[in-house]
């Protein structure tokens, strides 16, 4: 899978341009990075498993581990 960077001004409507990159043909997800508050994405990630736990989804939740192990 290939990735695009795009970084943006403090002023901008991430929510806008999230959404307007969403609908170009070809574009599977978006996702917001703060590369300045990590520990808001390892609180996401924390909670997502969390959810997943309480709903049994073991399967997704063993696939997004071993997707993170490979990716690193």
């Amino acid at each position: 899978m290939k990735y695009l960077k795009i970084n943006i001004e403090e002023n901008a409507d991430i929510a806008a341009l999230k959404n307007a990159v969403q609908q170009l043909k070809g574009v599977a997800s978006t996702e917001i990075v703060d590369d300045e508050n990590p520990e808001s994405e390892l609180k996401k990630a924390f909670a997502k498993t969390k959810e997943q736990l309480k709903k049994g989804d073991y399967e997704t939740l063993v696939n997004d581990i071993f997707d993170i192990i490979i990716k690193k």
